[in-house]
Protein backbone atom coordinates (compact mmCIF):
# COMPACT_ATOMS: atom_id res chain seq x y z
CA UNK A 1 0.00 0.00 0.00
CA UNK A 2 1.32 3.50 -0.61
CA UNK A 3 1.04 6.03 1.38
CA UNK A 4 -1.23 8.64 0.10
CA UNK A 5 0.08 12.04 2.22
CA UNK A 6 3.35 12.07 0.99
CA UNK A 7 2.19 12.75 -2.64
CA UNK A 8 -0.08 14.96 -1.63
CA UNK A 9 1.66 16.66 -0.01
CA UNK A 10 4.69 17.30 -2.51
CA UNK A 11 1.69 17.97 -5.45
CA UNK A 12 -0.12 21.23 -3.86
CA UNK A 13 3.23 22.66 -2.13
CA UNK A 14 5.86 21.72 -5.03
CA UNK A 15 4.54 20.92 -8.33
CA UNK A 16 1.87 23.10 -8.38
CA UNK A 17 3.61 26.03 -7.31
CA UNK A 18 6.86 25.52 -8.21
CA UNK A 19 7.47 23.35 -11.06
CA UNK A 20 3.75 24.00 -12.74
CA UNK A 21 3.87 28.04 -11.96
CA UNK A 22 0.05 27.65 -10.81
CA UNK A 23 -1.09 30.42 -9.17
CA UNK A 24 -2.33 30.63 -4.92
CA UNK A 25 -6.07 30.57 -5.80
CA UNK A 26 -5.37 27.84 -7.97
CA UNK A 27 -3.64 26.01 -5.33
CA UNK A 28 -5.85 26.66 -2.93
CA UNK A 29 -9.18 26.07 -5.42
CA UNK A 30 -7.83 22.24 -5.72
CA UNK A 31 -6.92 21.87 -2.06
CA UNK A 32 -10.53 22.23 -1.63
CA UNK A 33 -11.25 19.56 -3.50
CA UNK A 34 -8.67 17.15 -2.09
CA UNK A 35 -9.90 18.22 1.21
CA UNK A 36 -13.34 17.22 0.23
CA UNK A 37 -12.47 14.03 -1.73
CA UNK A 38 -9.98 13.35 1.90
CA UNK A 39 -13.24 13.92 4.12
CA UNK A 40 -15.35 11.50 1.55
CA UNK A 41 -12.85 8.38 1.36
CA UNK A 42 -12.37 8.72 5.05
CA UNK A 43 -15.97 8.14 6.12
CA UNK A 44 -16.42 5.63 2.96
CA UNK A 45 -13.18 3.56 4.27
CA UNK A 46 -13.39 4.17 8.04
CA UNK A 47 -9.42 5.43 7.55
CA UNK A 48 -8.27 8.48 8.78
CA UNK A 49 -7.21 11.02 6.30
CA UNK A 50 -3.09 10.65 6.82
CA UNK A 51 -3.67 7.16 6.66
CA UNK A 52 -5.16 6.83 3.39
CA UNK A 53 -3.51 4.80 0.36
CA UNK A 54 -3.20 5.53 -3.20
CA UNK A 55 -4.91 2.15 -3.55
CA UNK A 56 -7.92 3.08 -1.77
CA UNK A 57 -8.63 6.06 -4.26
CA UNK A 58 -9.56 3.66 -7.12
CA UNK A 59 -12.35 4.32 -9.73
CA UNK A 60 -15.57 3.50 -7.96
CA UNK A 61 -15.09 5.58 -4.59
CA UNK A 62 -14.43 8.79 -7.09
CA UNK A 63 -17.42 8.15 -9.01
CA UNK A 64 -19.36 7.76 -5.34
CA UNK A 65 -17.68 11.19 -4.74
CA UNK A 66 -18.92 12.95 -7.58
CA UNK A 67 -22.50 11.47 -7.12
CA UNK A 68 -21.83 12.31 -2.84
CA UNK A 69 -21.25 16.60 -3.82
CA UNK A 70 -24.21 16.63 -6.37
CA UNK A 71 -26.68 14.97 -4.65
CA UNK A 72 -25.48 15.61 -1.10
CA UNK A 73 -23.83 18.64 -1.15
CA UNK A 74 -25.94 20.35 -3.94
CA UNK A 75 -23.47 21.13 -6.13
CA UNK A 76 -24.07 21.55 -9.83
CA UNK A 77 -22.39 19.95 -12.59
CA UNK A 78 -19.88 22.35 -13.23
CA UNK A 79 -18.68 21.61 -9.52
CA UNK A 80 -18.94 18.31 -10.28
CA UNK A 81 -16.52 18.43 -12.96
CA UNK A 82 -13.82 21.05 -11.53
CA UNK A 83 -13.89 18.48 -8.70
CA UNK A 84 -13.41 15.83 -11.23
CA UNK A 85 -10.19 17.82 -13.48
CA UNK A 86 -8.73 18.32 -9.81
CA UNK A 87 -8.60 14.68 -9.19
CA UNK A 88 -7.36 13.91 -12.35
CA UNK A 89 -4.50 16.29 -12.38
CA UNK A 90 -3.35 14.72 -9.52
CA UNK A 91 -3.74 11.20 -10.31
CA UNK A 92 -1.39 11.81 -13.58
CA UNK A 93 1.19 13.30 -10.99
CA UNK A 94 0.44 10.19 -9.17
CA UNK A 95 1.30 7.44 -12.22
CA UNK A 96 5.14 8.65 -12.77
CA UNK A 97 5.66 8.54 -8.84
CA UNK A 98 3.66 4.94 -8.67
CA UNK A 99 4.08 2.73 -11.65
CA UNK A 100 1.45 0.17 -10.08
CA UNK A 101 -1.40 2.28 -9.79
CA UNK A 102 -1.09 2.87 -13.80
CA UNK A 103 -4.00 0.66 -13.87
CA UNK A 104 -6.03 2.20 -11.83
CA UNK A 105 -5.44 6.36 -12.75
CA UNK A 106 -6.31 4.87 -16.03
CA UNK A 107 -9.49 3.87 -14.92
CA UNK A 108 -9.91 7.35 -12.96
CA UNK A 109 -8.72 9.74 -16.31
CA UNK A 110 -12.06 7.63 -18.21
CA UNK A 111 -14.57 9.01 -16.15
CA UNK A 112 -16.49 11.23 -18.45
CA UNK A 113 -17.26 14.79 -17.64
CA UNK A 114 -21.24 15.71 -17.38
CA UNK A 115 -22.48 17.77 -19.79
CA UNK A 116 -23.82 21.16 -18.70
CA UNK A 117 -25.75 24.11 -19.81
CA UNK A 118 -22.98 26.96 -21.09
CA UNK A 119 -24.64 29.94 -20.25
CA UNK A 120 -23.48 33.14 -21.83
CA UNK A 121 -20.76 35.26 -19.87
CA UNK A 122 -22.39 38.42 -18.40
CA UNK A 123 -20.60 41.86 -19.55
CA UNK A 124 -20.62 45.41 -19.29
CA UNK A 125 -21.58 48.06 -22.02
CA UNK A 126 -19.00 50.79 -22.76
CA UNK A 127 -21.41 53.39 -20.92
CA UNK A 128 -21.88 51.34 -17.88
CA UNK A 129 -17.82 51.38 -17.62
CA UNK A 130 -17.98 54.94 -17.97
CA UNK A 131 -20.47 55.38 -15.29
CA UNK A 132 -18.41 53.34 -13.02
CA UNK A 133 -14.83 55.16 -13.75
CA UNK A 134 -16.64 58.57 -13.32
CA UNK A 135 -17.88 57.59 -10.57
CA UNK A 136 -14.35 57.88 -8.44
CA UNK A 137 -14.05 60.93 -6.73
CA UNK A 138 -10.78 62.52 -8.18
CA UNK A 139 -10.47 65.01 -5.13
CA UNK A 140 -9.40 62.36 -3.06
CA UNK A 141 -6.22 60.26 -2.75
CA UNK A 142 -8.53 57.14 -2.38
CA UNK A 143 -10.56 58.25 -5.78
CA UNK A 144 -7.68 58.51 -7.92
CA UNK A 145 -5.69 55.34 -6.68
CA UNK A 146 -9.58 53.91 -7.58
CA UNK A 147 -9.89 55.14 -10.98
CA UNK A 148 -6.42 53.91 -12.31
CA UNK A 149 -7.09 50.60 -10.68
CA UNK A 150 -9.83 49.88 -12.64
CA UNK A 151 -9.59 51.63 -15.61
CA UNK A 152 -6.38 49.35 -16.42
CA UNK A 153 -8.33 46.19 -14.72
CA UNK A 154 -10.60 46.98 -17.85
CA UNK A 155 -8.80 48.49 -20.72
CA UNK A 156 -6.00 45.21 -20.18
CA UNK A 157 -8.69 42.68 -19.65
CA UNK A 158 -6.56 42.08 -16.96
CA UNK A 159 -7.19 39.09 -13.88
CA UNK A 160 -7.64 40.65 -10.48
CA UNK A 161 -4.67 38.70 -9.54
CA UNK A 162 -2.59 40.22 -12.47
CA UNK A 163 -4.17 43.50 -11.48
CA UNK A 164 -3.56 43.84 -8.06
CA UNK A 165 0.09 41.85 -9.00
CA UNK A 166 1.73 44.70 -10.73
CA UNK A 167 4.93 45.71 -10.16
CA UNK A 168 5.57 49.50 -10.06
CA UNK A 169 8.89 48.43 -12.40
CA UNK A 170 6.98 47.44 -14.87
CA UNK A 171 4.84 49.91 -15.96
CA UNK A 172 6.13 52.73 -18.33
CA UNK A 173 4.89 55.69 -19.03
CA UNK A 174 6.67 56.99 -21.77
CA UNK A 175 5.50 58.21 -25.60
CA UNK A 176 4.18 54.69 -25.69
CA UNK A 177 2.51 53.75 -22.57
CA UNK A 178 2.51 49.94 -21.69
CA UNK A 179 2.84 47.54 -18.98
CA UNK A 180 3.56 43.97 -18.40
CA UNK A 181 1.78 41.41 -16.52
CA UNK A 182 2.17 38.14 -15.36
CA UNK A 183 -0.53 35.85 -16.35
CA UNK A 184 -1.07 32.39 -15.61
CA UNK A 185 1.93 29.45 -15.28
CA UNK A 186 3.54 32.63 -14.91
CA UNK A 187 3.47 33.60 -18.09
CA UNK A 188 4.77 37.32 -18.93
CA UNK A 189 2.82 39.71 -21.38
CA UNK A 190 3.38 43.39 -22.43
CA UNK A 191 -0.16 45.36 -23.15
CA UNK A 192 -0.08 48.64 -25.15
CA UNK A 193 -2.00 51.33 -22.72
CA UNK A 194 -4.65 53.15 -24.10
CA UNK A 195 -3.63 57.17 -23.68
CA UNK A 196 -6.99 57.88 -20.98
CA UNK A 197 -5.32 54.88 -19.31
CA UNK A 198 -1.74 56.16 -19.03
CA UNK A 199 -3.36 59.63 -18.23
CA UNK A 200 -5.02 57.81 -14.87
CA UNK A 201 -2.07 55.97 -13.87
CA UNK A 202 0.20 59.15 -13.85
CA UNK A 203 -2.32 60.84 -11.59
CA UNK A 204 -2.14 57.53 -9.38
CA UNK A 205 1.57 57.96 -9.61
CA UNK A 206 1.47 61.74 -8.75
CA UNK A 207 -0.21 60.78 -5.65
CA UNK A 208 1.09 57.53 -4.44
CA UNK A 209 4.22 58.44 -2.74
CA UNK A 210 7.36 56.58 -1.99
CA UNK A 211 6.74 53.71 -0.66
CA UNK A 212 9.09 50.24 -0.10
CA UNK A 213 5.97 48.10 -1.71
CA UNK A 214 7.05 46.91 -5.05
CA UNK A 215 3.01 46.60 -6.52
CA UNK A 216 1.82 49.55 -8.61
CA UNK A 217 -1.58 49.69 -5.86
CA UNK A 218 -1.34 50.24 -2.65
CA UNK A 219 -4.21 50.37 0.12
CA UNK A 220 -4.85 52.93 3.06
CA UNK A 221 -1.84 51.15 4.65
CA UNK A 222 0.54 51.15 2.08
CA UNK A 223 0.77 47.41 1.84
CA UNK A 224 -0.09 45.28 -1.41
CA UNK A 225 -3.53 46.18 -2.67
CA UNK A 226 -5.47 42.41 -2.16
CA UNK A 227 -8.21 40.63 -4.40
CA UNK A 228 -10.64 41.67 -1.66
CA UNK A 229 -9.85 44.84 -1.74
CA UNK A 230 -9.81 45.32 -4.77
CA UNK A 231 -13.40 43.91 -5.02
CA UNK A 232 -14.73 46.05 -2.01
CA UNK A 233 -13.67 48.87 -4.21
CA UNK A 234 -15.07 48.03 -7.64
CA UNK A 235 -18.67 47.12 -5.09
CA UNK A 236 -18.70 50.48 -3.86
CA UNK A 237 -18.16 52.35 -7.41
CA UNK A 238 -20.33 50.63 -8.98
CA UNK A 239 -23.10 50.79 -6.31
CA UNK A 240 -22.94 54.78 -6.47
CA UNK A 241 -22.61 54.85 -10.59
CA UNK A 242 -25.75 53.05 -10.75
CA UNK A 243 -27.32 56.53 -9.33
CA UNK A 244 -26.59 57.76 -12.90
CA UNK A 245 -27.08 54.74 -15.00
CA UNK A 246 -29.98 52.39 -14.10
CA UNK A 247 -28.63 49.65 -16.26
CA UNK A 248 -26.33 49.02 -12.91
CA UNK A 249 -28.67 48.62 -10.13
CA UNK A 250 -28.94 45.68 -8.26
CA UNK A 251 -26.24 44.00 -10.01
CA UNK A 252 -22.97 42.54 -8.69
CA UNK A 253 -20.17 43.87 -11.15
CA UNK A 254 -17.53 41.18 -10.57
CA UNK A 255 -13.71 42.33 -11.47
CA UNK A 256 -13.74 39.57 -14.08
CA UNK A 257 -16.64 40.79 -15.71
CA UNK A 258 -14.22 43.78 -16.60
CA UNK A 259 -12.52 41.57 -18.54
CA UNK A 260 -15.21 40.19 -19.81
CA UNK A 261 -16.16 43.73 -21.35
CA UNK A 262 -12.33 44.38 -22.50
CA UNK A 263 -12.85 41.12 -24.74
CA UNK A 264 -16.37 41.90 -26.34
CA UNK A 265 -15.20 45.33 -26.89
CA UNK A 266 -12.12 44.21 -28.29
CA UNK A 267 -13.39 41.49 -30.36
CA UNK A 268 -16.53 44.05 -31.97
CA UNK A 269 -13.42 46.24 -32.83
CA UNK A 270 -11.01 43.85 -34.48
CA UNK A 271 -13.31 40.92 -35.40
CA UNK A 272 -10.52 38.51 -34.74
CA UNK A 273 -10.55 36.32 -32.05
CA UNK A 274 -6.55 35.42 -32.24
CA UNK A 275 -5.93 38.82 -31.29
CA UNK A 276 -8.32 38.87 -28.42
CA UNK A 277 -6.74 35.93 -27.15
CA UNK A 278 -3.21 37.13 -26.89
CA UNK A 279 -4.65 40.21 -25.55
CA UNK A 280 -5.82 37.79 -22.81
CA UNK A 281 -2.95 35.94 -22.07
CA UNK A 282 -5.67 32.67 -22.78
CA UNK A 283 -2.94 29.55 -24.21
CA UNK A 284 -5.69 27.78 -25.87
CA UNK A 285 -7.90 29.65 -28.47
CA UNK A 286 -10.82 28.07 -27.59
CA UNK A 287 -10.95 28.94 -24.34
CA UNK A 288 -11.16 32.71 -26.16
CA UNK A 289 -14.36 31.42 -28.70
CA UNK A 290 -16.84 32.14 -25.54
CA UNK A 291 -16.38 35.46 -26.97
CA UNK A 292 -18.03 34.93 -30.30
CA UNK A 293 -21.16 33.50 -28.60
CA UNK A 294 -21.54 36.92 -27.07
CA UNK A 295 -21.29 38.91 -29.53
CA UNK A 296 -23.83 39.67 -31.86
CA UNK A 297 -22.39 41.60 -34.56
CA UNK A 298 -20.51 38.37 -35.18
CA UNK A 299 -23.87 36.76 -36.28
CA UNK A 300 -25.35 39.57 -37.83
CA UNK A 301 -22.39 39.69 -40.54
CA UNK A 302 -22.83 36.03 -41.25
CA UNK A 303 -26.48 36.46 -41.73
CA UNK A 304 -26.18 39.39 -43.71
CA UNK A 305 -23.57 37.63 -46.14
CA UNK A 306 -26.30 34.74 -46.95
CA UNK A 307 -29.01 35.23 -49.69
CA UNK A 308 -32.41 33.80 -48.38
CA UNK A 309 -33.84 32.06 -50.32
CA UNK A 310 -36.84 33.36 -52.75
CA UNK A 311 -40.63 31.77 -51.53
CA UNK A 312 -43.48 31.73 -53.53
CA UNK A 313 -45.91 34.13 -52.02
CA UNK A 314 -49.75 34.13 -51.19
CA UNK A 315 -52.24 36.15 -49.43
CA UNK A 316 -54.40 34.09 -46.47
CA UNK A 317 -57.61 34.79 -46.74
CA UNK A 318 -59.82 34.65 -43.69
CA UNK A 319 -63.01 32.04 -44.03
CA UNK A 320 -66.71 32.90 -43.64
CA UNK A 321 -67.50 33.57 -39.43
CA UNK A 322 -70.65 31.55 -39.75
CA UNK A 323 -68.88 28.66 -41.48
CA UNK A 324 -65.97 28.96 -38.94
CA UNK A 325 -68.13 28.41 -36.26
CA UNK A 326 -69.93 25.81 -37.76
CA UNK A 327 -66.92 23.84 -38.69
CA UNK A 328 -65.67 24.10 -35.07
CA UNK A 329 -68.91 23.15 -33.77
CA UNK A 330 -68.55 19.92 -35.83
CA UNK A 331 -65.21 18.65 -35.52
CA UNK A 332 -65.22 16.98 -31.52
CA UNK A 333 -67.97 14.65 -32.99
CA UNK A 334 -65.15 13.51 -36.00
Amino acid sequence: MTPLAPLITSFLRDYMPRQRGYSPQTCETYAVSYRLLLEYAAARTGTRPSRLSIEQLDAPLIVGFLRHIEQERRNGATTRNLRLAAIRSFMRYVEYHVPSALAQVGQIDAIPVKRCDQKLIRHLTMEEVRAILNAADLTKRSGVRDRAMIHLCFAGGLRVSELVGVLLENVVLGRTPSVMVRGKGRKERCLPLWKETARDIRAWLSVRGAMPTPELFVNAEGAAMTRAGFEYVLDKHVDKAAEVCPALGGRTVSPHQLRHSCAVIMLQATHDIRKVALWLGHADIRTTEVYLRMDPSEKLEAIEAVVPPELRRGRFKAPDALIDSLLREVAPSR
